[in-house]
């Protein structure tokens, strides 16, 4: 095992494979693995008690050559460049497999929100968005909400950069508000992929969604949603998890009654008690007997030193980067399927497309609009990576790879280099 994973190193060596197998041009894949814009910024915020604490933040931006840079802004206290630009990177191959006219940028802050009132958390959200005012814009760089942030980071955001413009900017990020132009369906669009994404690959083999179990690691937006949908689908929920801990239940979790419990301030999952429910560690939730693993928390769940004792059939990734290169050739060796992240983490920035469409046209669609067109693209998107997973005889993560590389790759020819 590596002595430490690197995040960035992780997708450049994917990458580089999918290229070997694709057979694609080795100097346009040299342009493309690189970002474009790396930016470091420091963030002086005067805490509520009058002392100043300085913050880092970055703002990544990998490729623009098929559209916009698009990506989101976390808050954690494990953020740093190398993650800021993996994740960078993740978002360009993500638009270019669902094939949505956008590039992949992505930022972060290092900083534990956890640990900041909510008037400190808006000065310091407001102090990253002027540092970054120059490289964002509706037709440049387009934030969105990603870990600890949600729509009212984004309204911040928003309210920040529309200032410093002396107008109404709602184009600038999506996931906002849908009072301030977002859009409908756009909180539960990611967790909403991950379950169109069990039902594709259950359907693709034969199944039902009401006739498999599910473990899922993290219930935050992406992992939440996902609980919810799949619950409402019939599928049993054997296990959930959050940064406290875990729980396990072999007749069934309801995800509904668990996420309003969650809701309350100061509630997390080792408090939770119930009929038949265990409480076990991270590490056996993701090694518990269910038919489908969806880790959806941060990177690097899934390595070497737990794939040999993974018991599930399935692994849909609902966070990004869930899994290593080590631990991929393992669950190859063993014939467990796994769905990309790349794919199935895609809902949110294909939803935010749409929000971003309605912004551009000044008009709105309704929820069911938004969930079908979404269920839609990613059912297409789906069966070319079927199609290419057979033709080149890989792993659906190599296919998804190829398929997008070679459209950024073509993108990148057809324009040439300038000047």
């Amino acid at each position: 095992m590596r002595a430490s994973y690197d995040p960035y190193e992780n997708v450049i060596e994917v990458m580089t494979e999918a290229m070997e197998i694709g057979k694609m041009n080795k100097y346009m894949f040299d342009i493309i693995k690189n970002p474009q814009r790396e930016t470091k910024v420091y963030l002086p915020v005067e805490m509520d008690d009058g002392s100043v604490q300085v913050f880092e933040g970055y703002r990544v931006q990998h490729s623009n050559i098929r559209g916009p840079f698009k990506g989101g802004i976390r808050f954690h206290p494990d953020c740093n460049l190398n993650e800021v630009k993996a994740l960078a990177t993740w978002m360009s191959l993500k638009c270019a497999v669902v094939n949505i006219p956008y590039g992949g940028a992505k930022g972060g802050v290092r900083v534990d929100p956890s640990e900041l009132s909510q008037r400190e958390l808006r000065k310091l959200t407001r102090r990253y968005a002027f540092a970054i005012e120059p490289l964002i814009g509706a037709d440049t760089d387009i934030p969105a909400p990603d870990v600890n942030t949600n729509a009212q980071t984004m309204a911040w955001i928003l309210d920040t950069y529309s200032m410093l413009k002396g107008k109404p900017c709602p184009g600038v990020v999506t996931g906002k508000p849908v009072e301030l132009g977002g859009s409908k369906g756009r909180n539960s669009a990611t967790g909403r992929g991950v379950a169109i994404s069990a039902k594709l690959i259950l359907e693709k083999d034969g199944k039902k969604l009401e006739d498999v179990t599910v473990a899922i690691s993290g219930m935050g937006n992406v992992g939440g949603n996902a609980a919810r949908i799949l619950g409402h689908r019939g599928v049993k929920i054997v296990a959930l998890s959050d940064v406290s801990g875990a729980i396990y239940c072999e007749n069934g979790l309801d995800a509904d009654v668990i996420s309003e419990f969650l809701e309350i301030p100061g509630n997390v999952l080792n408090k939770y008690q119930g009929e038949g429910i265990t409480h076990i560690s991270h590490e056996e939730l993701l090694t518990c007997k269910c038919d489908i693993l969806i880790p959806a928390a941060l990177e690097n769940q899934i390595n070497e030193d737990n794939a040999r004792k993974l018991q599930c059939s399935y692994i849909i990734e609902g966070a990004n980067g869930p899994t290593s290169v080590e631990a991929d050739a393992i669950i190859a060796e063993r014939g467990i399927v796994l769905i990309p992240d790349i794919f199935a983490n895609s809902g949110g920035v294909i939803v935010s497309y749409f929000e971003w469409v309605q912004n551009i046209q000044i008009l709105t669609w309704n929820r069911e609009q938004v969930n079908k067109t979404l269920e839609k693209i990613m059912t297409a998107a789906f069966a070319e990576i079927v199609e290419e997973s057979k033709q080149s005889q890989c792993s659906y993560r190599m296919a998804a790879y190829i398929i997008a590389l070679k459209r950024l790759i073509y993108a990148e020819e057809i324009k040439g280099i300038f000047p």
